[in-house]
C-alpha cells in the first residue's frame, strides 16, 4: 500500500491527486491535437468542482493559470489567456509596516485622535463646534467602555491631554446626557433580546 506522504507533493492540493495525474499525463502527450483535447477535458473537469463559477470569466482564467502552474509550465497549448509569468509567482509581497500610533486612551480609539488633530488646525466657530462634537463622542465612547459612571470633568481633562492643551471646551459647554447614551445602547440590547425570544417562540411552534 502506498501512502500519500510517500508520493510526490501536490503543487496545488485543492484539486487533488487525480487532477495532478491527468495534467502530468497531458504533459507527456506528443500529438498536439490530442494534447489540446486532453487539456480542454481537464479544464472542464476542474470547473466541475465549482459548477456555479465555471462560466465566470475570472474563474476560468484562474483555472488556466492553475493548469500551467501544476504542469510546471511545460504545456505549450492554445489557451484563451496568456500564460502567467514565472517571475510574478516568485515575487514576494512587500513587508507591511504596522501603524505606530500611540493612543493615550485606547477606549477613545484612533478616530477621535484624528478628529482632534483636525480640530487643532481649525479656527473660529468651526473649531469650537468640532471640539464640542469630539467631547460628546469621547463621552459616548467612555460610557461604552465603563457603564458604571462618567465624569464630564474627566472628559475635559482627557481632551486637553490628547490635544496637548490646544483644545479647551467653553465653561458653559453642555455635554450630552449620560442617560440618553445608555438608553440608546440599551435599546439595541432590548431589540437583540426580543429577536431571541421571537426565535424561541417560533421554534417551539
Amino acid at each position: 500500500m502506498e501512502y500519500n506522504t510517500e508520493r510526490e507533493q501536490l503543487i496545488i492540493p485543492e484539486y487533488g491527486r487525480h487532477v495532478q495525474t491527468m495534467i502530468n499525463h497531458a504533459s507527456g502527450i506528443t500529438d498536439k491535437v490530442e494534447q489540446q483535447k486532453c487539456v480542454d477535458a481537464i479544464i472542464a473537469f476542474m470547473g466541475q468542482m465549482n459548477p456555479h463559477l465555471r462560466d465566470v470569466k475570472e474563474f476560468t482564467h484562474k483555472l488556466w493559470d492553475h493548469l500551467h502552474i501544476m504542469s510546471d509550465f511545460k504545456l505549450e497549448i492554445e489557451s484563451p489567456y496568456k500564460k502567467p509569468a514565472i517571475e510574478k509567482l516568485e515575487e514576494r509581497p512587500e513587508k507591511m509596516t504596522y501603524p505606530g500610533n500611540k493612543i493615550k486612551f485606547s477606549y477613545y480609539g484612533n478616530t477621535v485622535q484624528t478628529m482632534i488633530d483636525s480640530a487643532i488646525k481649525m479656527e473660529g466657530d468651526q473649531k469650537e463646534i468640532l471640539t464640542g462634537m469630539i467631547a460628546n463622542q469621547m463621552k459616548k465612547s467612555y460610557i461604552l467602555f465603563n457603564e458604571s459612571s462618567v465624569d464630564n470633568n474627566m472628559i475635559r481633562l482627557h481632551l486637553k491631554q490628547m490635544s496637548n492643551n490646544q483644545l479647551i471646551l467653553a465653561s458653559d459647554f453642555e455635554f450630552i446626557r449620560s442617560a440618553s447614551v445608555r438608553q440608546g445602547s440599551g435599546s439595541s440590547v432590548k431589540k437583540t433580546n426580543s429577536k431571541k425570544k421571537n426565535y424561541k417562540k417560533n421554534y417551539k411552534q
